[in-house]
C-alpha cells in the first residue's frame, strides 16, 4: 500500500481548527453533531461513561508508545502547523525512528497518527484502539490518515489498526510485548479511502452552512452516545410518560419499534392483547392502572428456602484495559471492594467490608476477607452470575482460599430474577436493577444522597482516582468513605428489598411517577 510517494511535506496550508479525524467521525455518525461540536460545544453534556472511555483510550495508547523506546513524540502544544512542520522534519531525518503522533495537513483535515514505525523505504502506519476487535469506525478512522498522508506525499508501505489482545497475560510487571495484535488494512479501508475526498467536501458545507435541521434518531447512540441529544431534543414534542420503549427485554423492544412504526408511541394506548407475553403485561396493566403487581406468596415461595445465616454479597470491581497486576489480562474483573450484610434470623444485621485503595493487586487481600463470611447459608446477590465469577476468579488464584470462596460460589441465590418475577412498580420504567427497584420499596435508602459515588461507572471513577500517585492524603481518604458508603448501600439495599418483596403490599410505595395523560 502505498499513500504517496513524491517528497513528505508538512501542509499544503496552515490549519486553522478546521477538520480533523475525530471531526470527520463525528460527521459520518451525524452531521448535526459536527456542527454544534464546532459552532456550540458549550451544548454538549458527556457522560462519566465517555470520560472514562477517553481516558482509557489514552492509557492504551501510552503503552503502546512504551513499546517502541526509541520512538519520538511529535508535540502539539504548539499547534497542530508546527506539530506538522515537526513531523516533515523528522520523516527527512537521516535516522528514521518511530514518530508518536505524526501530525499532517491535507486540503485542511489535520490528523495526528498514533505510531508511524520505518518500514523498508516506506512507513507503517498504525492506529492504536483500546478495543479488543477491529470495529467499522476504526476502518474509517485509517482511511482518513491514509487520504491525508497520501496527499502530503508520504510514502506508506502498511496501515494496521491495533487492537489488544484478551489472550495476554502479565507476567512480569511493565513488559507489555504481546498485548497487541494488528489487523492489516484491507478492501473496507481502500473502500472508504476512495470517498473520502467526496466526505470531507460534505462536511466542509456542512460547517458553512446553517445549523443542519436533522431529527434525533438512532443514529444518536451508533457507535457512540451523543453528548448533544439533550440540546437536539429541547423543541421536540414531549414524549408520552410512558412509552412504549419502556416494554423490557428482546421481545418488548421488538413490539415496542413495531408499535412506534404504527404511530402508537403511549403505552398508555397499547390494548392488552398487544401485550400477551405475561412479563410485558404485568407491565403494561400496571403502568395503567398505576398499582404495583406484587406478587408476595410468590416472593416466598421462591425465597423461604434461603436457608439462614444470609449473607448478602456485593462487590465492586475494576477492569483495566491494561493489566496492572501480575496473572491478569486485559479487561478482566478485579474486585477491590466487597460489602456484605449478614442476616442470622434473629432480627440484627452485621456488615463485613473490604476496600483496597493503595494500587496493590487487591485479589489476595480480598480472598483472605471474604473467608471470614459465614460458611454456611445462603449467598444473596442481585444479579448472582457476576458474584459468581468473581468468587470463581478469586479462587483460581487464592490456593488457601479456595474451598472457602467455591463454597460461597455454590451458595449464590440470585434475587434480581426473583423480583422479576413477581414484582413490577410503574417507577422502575422497564428496569429492574437494583437502582430502579429500591426507590419504590425504600425512598429512604437514597442513592443520590451519598457524597461520593452514586453508581458503578463513578465508583471505578473513584478507585481510579484512589490509586493515582497525585491523589491527596485527604482526597483519598474522602474517596475511600464515599466507596465505603456506596458498596454498604447496595447490600443494605438487598436486604430491604427482599424484607419488603415478601411482606404485605401495602408496603409498596405509590406511583411516584408524573400525572397520567
Amino acid at each position: 500500500m502505498v499513500a504517496g510517494t513524491q517528497t513528505p511535506r508538512a501542509a499544503g496550508t496552515p490549519w486553522r481548527s478546521g477538520l480533523s479525524k475525530s471531526r470527520l467521525a463525528i460527521f459520518e455518525q451525524c452531521a448535526k453533531r459536527l456542527w454544534l461540536s464546532v459552532n456550540k460545544p458549550d451544548a454538549a453534556q458527556e457522560s462519566n461513561g465517555t470520560k472514562l472511555a477517553f481516558r482509557i483510550g489514552h492509557d492504551v495508547g501510552d503503552i503502546a508508545c512504551t513499546l517502541l523506546p526509541d520512538g519520538i513524540m511529535i508535540d502539539g502544544a504548539n499547534g497542530m502547523t508546527f506539530a506538522a512542520e515537526a513531523t516533515c522534519k523528522a520523516l527527512l531525518a537521516n535516522e528514521r525512528r518511530p514518530l508518536f503522533e505524526a501530525t499532517f495537513i491535507h486540503e485542511g483535515v489535520v490528523v495526528r497518527v498514533d505510531l508511524l514505525i520505518p518500514d523498508g523505504a516506506g512507513w507503517h502506519v498504525v492506529e492504536v484502539k483500546s478495543t479488543t476487535r477491529v470495529k467499522p469506525y476504526h476502518c474509517a478512522d485509517l482511511a482518513t490518515q491514509l487520504w491525508v498522508m497520501r496527499g502530503c506525499g508520504v510514502p506508506v508501505t502498511k496501515a494496521s489498526i491495533r487492537v489488544i489482545d484478551t489472550s495476554f497475560v502479565l507476567t512480569e510487571a511493565g513488559n507489555y510485548h504481546g498485548l497487541f495484535t494488528d489487523e492489516q488494512a484491507g478492501d473496507e479501508v481502500a473502500e472508504i479511502l476512495a470517498s473520502r475526498a467526496d466526505v470531507v467536501a460534505a462536511a466542509n458545507a456542512t460547517l458553512d452552512g446553517p445549523e443542519p435541521a436533522l431529527s434525533v434518531g438512532a443514529h444518536c447512540s451508533d457507535p457512540f452516545q451523543c453528548s448533544f441529544e439533550t440540546y437536539c431534543r429541547r423543541d421536540l414534542p414531549q414524549s408520552p410518560t410512558w412509552p412504549v420503549s419502556l416494554l423490557p427485554g428482546v421481545g418488548g423492544k421488538a413490539l415496542a419499534r413495531t408499535m412506534i412504526s404504527e404511530g402508537v408511541d403511549d403505552l398508555l394506548l397499547v390494548d392488552a392483547e398487544r401485550t400477551a407475553h405475561p412479563l410485558l403485561e404485568r407491565v403494561r396493566a400496571a403502568t395503567f392502572s398505576g398499582d404495583a403487581y406484587h406478587d408476595a406468596e410468590g416472593v416466598r415461595r421462591d425465597t423461604d428456602c434461603w436457608s439462614y445465616p444470609r449473607t448478602f454479597l456485593d462487590f465492586e470491581t475494576i477492569a483495566p484495559a491494561i493489566p496492572r497486576w501480575l496473572g491478569t489480562s486485559p479487561y478482566q474483573q478485579v474486585p477491590f471492594q466487597f460489602s456484605a450484610h449478614i442476616d442470622r434470623g434473629d432480627g440484627e444485621l452485621e456488615h463485613r467490608k473490604f476496600l483496597s485503595i493503595d494500587g496493590d493487586d487487591p485479589r489476595h487481600a480480598c480472598a483472605e476477607a471474604l473467608a471470614t463470611l459465614p460458611t454456611a447459608g445462603a449467598v444473596v446477590a442481585w444479579n448472582a452470575s457476576f458474584e459468581r465469577t468473581c468468587l470463581l476468579k478469586l479462587a483460581a488464584v487464592s490456593p488457601l482460599y479456595e474451598s472457602v470462596l467455591r463454597s460461597l460460589a455454590d451458595r449464590l441465590v440470585d434475587l434480581l430474577p426473583v423480583a422479576r418475577r413477581h414484582y413490577y412498580h410503574r417507577d422502575m420504567r422497564g428496569s429492574w436493577s437494583i437502582k430502579a427497584v429500591l426507590p419504590t420499596l425504600a425512598p429512604e435508602l437514597d442513592y443520590g444522597s451519598l457524597t461520593g459515588a452514586q453508581s458503578g461507572v463513578e465508583a471505578q471513577e473513584s478507585y481510579l482516582e484512589a490509586i493515582d500517585g497525585k491523589t491527596s492524603l485527604d482526597r483519598r481518604q474522602e474517596i475511600r468513605r464515599g466507596l465505603l458508603d456506596y458498596c454498604r448501600l447496595d447490600t443494605l439495599a438487598m436486604v430491604i428489598a427482599l424484607e419488603r418483596l415478601q411482606g404485605p403490599a401495602s408496603q409498596v410505595l405509590p406511583s411516584q411517577g408524573l400525572p397520567d395523560r
